[in-house]
């Protein structure tokens, strides 16, 4: 073990020396980025660990995810801190412009939100220098080296949630020159929340201590439902009026090249279907805005959400090319199917938000990591989530669903029942894990520790749901809770 850590150190301190010598390289990389729209035009020296906003004073805790989904994924566990802990401040980081456009609007006013800073040693240390956090909670695999090694040299808690490595990063770290290096980074962390048990193993096998490895369930389940605005709420009630009395399905975060499965399932259905109305929402919205463009090219009538276009007669084609919305969008539909799913090399995407809108949720073969989700659900119900091999298989359920309302209403109750069974008590299981081995190592203004819920404590010690599995984790074999 010793020998094991003397060897991470040293690959470490090539890591440390590596980024250094890069640094200016990655700055120039920001700047260009910046030329071409993927980096924030005013604030992107923050991923240089230039502040834009003073630290206020007093404890601190630093929450981070990359993007959109992980950092959705962590604000209600942010609303809840902000709740229980009002005199704790939180800043929250993200690295995508396109998160940030949205979770800029969904935290408490009182939460700061910056850009992180990239992991070089200049933008690192600047950024803890300055806002010198209690702690830091990161989002599911977001395990960089020289933030960790700095957090850790200051004495600062570290926590992982949601915590998972994608078979190929597994690899990637098993190897015998990178093995070192993530068993010392591993060995820094006080919490460890892994998405399943199979991710639980790798962790261990990783060399993760078992006592700092539990489990709470998958935050993606902790769905924040965030009021609408009266401008909002309005342009939604519109949409539902259009869309009253039509057959509707939607195609959910689908990414380049699954439009053509999507349209071509979208001609047969018309035959079948006239009245129906296809929605169609893209990982990206630029994306959007070109599929729009080849079907007018086309001659098809199309519906282009940033434009505000209306469903007119005739038109059975509607293009969601903004961004936050499509939680909202699920609510309008009563089949959901999860893109990103179709084409081997994808992963998939959360199908929890169109299970908790009461859709029938169906996806496609290729989905990585939600794998441990789609066999939660269907081990709850064989109905909730249902997986296609390919288009032809697409075409025919949904054939089927349009033309059975029974087999279609008890496909959405089943996805419905899944979800609320899986989701129920999360929050309270990652809060409670967060107050006993992270936040009960802080002190409040007044000197209390942060563990003040007893009960709490006595269920994370007790490990029921979400408690210590480190003694049972290598008789775990399969994704299912």
């Amino acid at each position: 073990m010793a020998a094991a850590a003397t060897t991470g150190k040293l690959v470490y301190k090539l890591y440390r020396a590596l980024t250094y010598g890069l640094s200016p390289l990655l700055h120039l990389h920001l700047r260009w980025r910046k030329l071409r729209g993927l980096e924030h035009p005013m604030r992107w020296p923050e991923r240089l660990g230039r502040p834009s906003l003073p630290r206020p004073s007093g404890p601190l805790v630093w929450f981070h995810a990359v993007s959109l989904g992980e950092g959705m994924a962590a604000i209600p566990v942010i609303k809840h801190c902000n709740q229980c802990r009002p005199d704790v401040n939180i800043l929250m980081t993200t690295t995508t412009l396109s998160a940030f456009e949205v979770i800029k609007n969904r935290l408490p006013a009182e939460v700061i939100y910056q850009f992180a800073p990239v992991d070089t040693p200049a933008a690192i240390d600047a950024f803890l220098g300055y806002w010198k956090p209690n702690a830091i909670v990161l989002m599911e695999s977001e395990l960089w080296p020289n933030l960790i090694m700095g957090a850790s040299k200051n004495g600062t808690a570290l926590a992982l949630l949601n915590a998972r490595l994608s078979m190929k990063s597994f690899k990637r770290w098993s190897r015998p020159l990178l093995f070192p290096l993530i068993s010392l980074l591993l060995s820094k962390f006080s919490l460890i929340v892994p998405l399943s048990s199979i991710q639980g193993i790798h962790f261990q096998l990783l060399q993760a201590p078992p006592f700092v490895i539990n489990f709470s369930g998958d935050l993606k389940y902790a769905v924040d439902d965030r009021e609408l605005s009266m401008e909002e709420v309005g342009s939604m009630e519109e949409l539902k009026v259009q869309l009253a009395h039509r057959r509707i399905w939607m195609a959910a975060s689908i990414h380049r090249g699954e439009e053509e499965i999507i349209l071509g399932v979208h001609k047969v259905l018309m035959q079948q279907h006239p009245d129906i109305v296809t929605i169609i929402v893209p990982r990206h919205p630029h994306h959007g805005q070109k599929i729009a463009q080849e079907l007018q090219k086309e001659g098809q009538k199309v519906a282009l959400r940033s434009r505000c276009e209306k469903l007119i007669p005739g038109t059975s084609l509607y293009v969601v090319d903004t961004l936050g919305e499509l939680r909202h969008m699920y609510k309008l539909t009563p089949i959901a199917v999860i893109g990103g799913s179709f084409f081997p090399g994808f992963a998939g995407h959360n199908i929890s938000e169109a299970a908790a809108a009461g859709c029938a949720v169906l996806t496609g073969p290729h989905i990585g990591h939600f794998s441990h989700m789609v066999l939660e659900m269907q081990h709850l119900n064989p109905f909730s989530v249902l997986q296609v091999s390919g288009k032809l298989e697409l075409e025919d359920t949904l054939s089927k669903l349009f033309s059975d309302a029974k087999i279609l209403e008890s496909r959405q109750k089943a996805a419905k029942e899944a979800f609320c069974a899986l989701s129920s008590s999360i929050l309270a299981n990652v809060w409670n894990l967060l107050n006993f081995h992270v936040f009960g190592k802080l002190r409040s203004r007044h000197g209390i520790p942060f563990c003040e819920d007893i009960e709490g404590l006595i269920m994370v010690m007790l490990g029921d749901k979400f408690g210590n599995h480190s003694d049972l984790l290598l008789s775990h074999t399969c994704c299912c809770c």
